[in-house]
């Protein structure tokens, strides 16, 4: 029925009845219906938009950005802000829908919340999942294993590697006084005092934090009780740590490390220079990179450290002792030995006379080399 027909027949009505109604009261009557039927209409749409939006931002938020699995590496710079971020992430192919994926982050508060660094992120995860690694920081991190009876030298290049570090600026700061001051460090190097272990850093770290870290877990293994042991058998600290480096690098079998201590000590108390072949070549390695086989010129080196050449201990460290060798420079061995030489297979052979020594050098490395 039309709205002319409408008001015609309901016109009739109202003088059948005697009702007094004017034919305006009548039009208005009839718009308020159709407006209400129109906006009951309008909500339905906006609910149904409403509705699939939801579903389709809901789907974005929680299913994988890619259905192929991509594994990338993101670095997040500092000072970087989220539509910066937003841009990074979505170069890297993790964000598709930048409206959808802003919206996301309004919902978590997280655009302000997100941590510089280098992340490890993927395709097949989630922008819900991504955005709440990068707000708790879940930044990549590295494990870097520092091996035992290593050199400063060979600490900055591993983490270099790993581009955890510039070399150089490494080794300025390895010698770098008021830096060493400020870790506790007396002495003119850091050399000694990177403590081998495995440990766990990321890019975002600063240099200086990451060698207060491993300074740190030197400081944490040396107890009170090492240090007074050091007092009482006369060398101070920096003279402990010296020993045990050259303990370190004349022998990795923690077993005979008493053995190597307790020639050291008997020969310093003789007046005897130590002789250890690794001092003659650790100044020459510092300038001139690895060397592989000790000979007989090196060990006529007139360097700082070559104990060949200079009497008692060298002026520091050779190398980054570990536990064994710290413990084995303060209890060494009760024996009489004087000498040592390599029998080829990981130990030695000690002797307490030049003699037998020399009996020894014959045996294991004269006659070997002629083979």
């Amino acid at each position: 029925m039309n709205m002319l027909a409408w008001i015609k027949k309901r016109w009739e009505e109202i003088k059948r009845t005697d009702r007094p109604m004017n034919l305006l009261a009548f039009i208005k009557e009839k718009s308020m219906g159709i407006t209400l039927n129109h906006r009951r209409k309008r909500a339905l749409l906006l609910l149904l938009v409403l509705f699939f939006t939801g579903a389709a931002f809901y789907r974005y938020a929680t299913t994988p950005v890619n259905d192929i699995t991509i594994a990338k590496t993101v670095d997040i710079p500092k000072g970087s802000g989220f539509f910066r971020i937003t841009e990074i992430l979505n170069n890297a192919g993790l964000v598709h829908n930048r409206p959808f994926f802003w919206m996301l982050a309004l919902g978590k508060n997280a655009a302000g919340h997100i941590r510089a660094g280098e992340y490890e992120l993927s395709s097949a995860m989630s922008p819900s999942v991504i955005l709440n690694k990068l707000v708790r920081g879940e930044i990549k991190v590295y494990q870097v294993t520092l091996p035992e009876d290593i050199t400063a030298n060979e600490v900055a290049r591993r983490l270099a590697a790993f581009k955890l570090v510039d070399e150089k600026e490494f080794m300025t700061l390895a010698t770098d006084r008021s830096f060493l001051a400020s870790l506790d460090i007396e002495a003119d190097s850091i050399e000694g005092y990177l403590y081998p272990d495995t440990y766990r850093f990321d890019r975002s770290m600063a240099i200086k934090v990451i060698i207060r870290i491993i300074v740190a877990r030197f400081w944490r293994t040396v107890t009170p009780e090492m240090r007074e042991r050091a007092e009482e058998i006369g060398l101070t600290l920096p003279q402990w740590v010296t020993l045990a480096s050259i303990i370190g690098k004349e022998s990795g079998n923690n077993a005979e490390k008493p053995l190597i201590s307790a020639v050291f000590h008997n020969r310093m108390k003789r007046g005897m220079k130590l002789q250890s072949d690794p001092t003659a070549i650790y100044n020459l390695q510092q300038e001139n990179g690895q060397v592989k086989t000790i000979l007989r010129r090196h060990l006529k080196s007139d360097t700082p450290h070559n104990t060949y050449r200079i009497d008692g201990l060298p002026p520091g460290p050779i190398a980054n002792p570990g536990i064994d060798s710290l413990r084995a420079a303060l209890y060494p061995a009760k024996v009489n030995y004087l000498f040592f030489v390599s029998k080829n297979d990981g130990t030695h052979n000690f002797s307490t006379n030049l003699a037998s020594h020399n009996q020894a050098v014959l045996k294991y490395q004269i006659n070997r080399q002629k083979k």
